[in-house]
């Protein structure tokens, strides 16, 4: 058995697909390209496939990673080979690397992911500045998300690592984020938005790197 990690984007073509579907996809692409996929044992067997952190519907990336998990060695190069002409447009592969079998889940190294997120607003650069500078001060953050099985409450500014201004121009900003996203819950770039005072929702959400535990 050998484990690759593969790093891809997702683009606008895609951005509207699930998490599920985004698996689907692949699962057929690797299909097509005659990857030799490990399936999990038992009566429903599926392959191994994984995701280090599920992408939000309606957000891009360009750090995407996956482990695959196949019966019979393939090197990277030939592997990127293979699946040329088999993913649809929106989808490309980045890079692709051996990984040992021993190495603790992709799921569980994930610590932290940034986001380019781009803004339409009427604020000044300066009460941009001040409002992040506010946030990054504070010491807890009482926030609360509605979900389908009702209102979840907890600390944001836990979850905020960092924000800082890429971009200003009258009437729109880019904003860079890196959050927390591991086992005590994951930052979502909206609502730090939303905290930051931003009463329209992002133009645009971009995920450009997933740091991952490193020991």
């Amino acid at each position: 058995m050998q484990r690759l990690r593969v790093r891809f984007s997702r683009g606008e073509e895609v951005k509207y697909i699930s998490h599920l579907d985004l698996i689907r996809l692949w699962q057929r692409a690797l299909n097509r390209a005659g990857i030799p996929l490990t399936y999990s044992k038992g009566f429903n067997p599926h392959p191994q496939i994984s995701m280090a952190l599920a992408l939000a519907m309606g957000v891009t990336s360009e750090a995407e990673l996956m482990d695959i998990y196949i019966d019979k060695f393939i090197s990277p190069h030939n592997f990127t080979s293979a699946m040329a002409g088999e993913l649809p447009r929106g989808v490309a592969i980045g890079g692709v690397y051996n990984t040992p079998l021993t190495m603790p889940s992709l799921q569980s190294q994930v610590r932290q992911a940034e986001y380019t997120v781009t803004l339409t607003t009427d604020k000044t650069k300066d009460a941009i500045d001040a409002d992040v500078n506010a946030l990054l001060d504070k010491e807890t953050l009482p926030w609360q998300h509605q979900r389908d099985t009702g209102p979840k409450k907890y600390d944001l500014r836990t979850l905020v690592d960092d924000i800082w201004l890429i971009n200003w121009r009258q009437g729109f900003c880019i904003l860079g984020m890196r959050l927390r996203c591991d086992n005590t819950g994951s930052g979502r770039p909206e609502q730090v938005a939303a905290a930051l005072g931003f009463t329209n929702y992002p133009d645009s959400i971009h995920r450009t790197k997933l740091i991952l535990q490193t020991n």
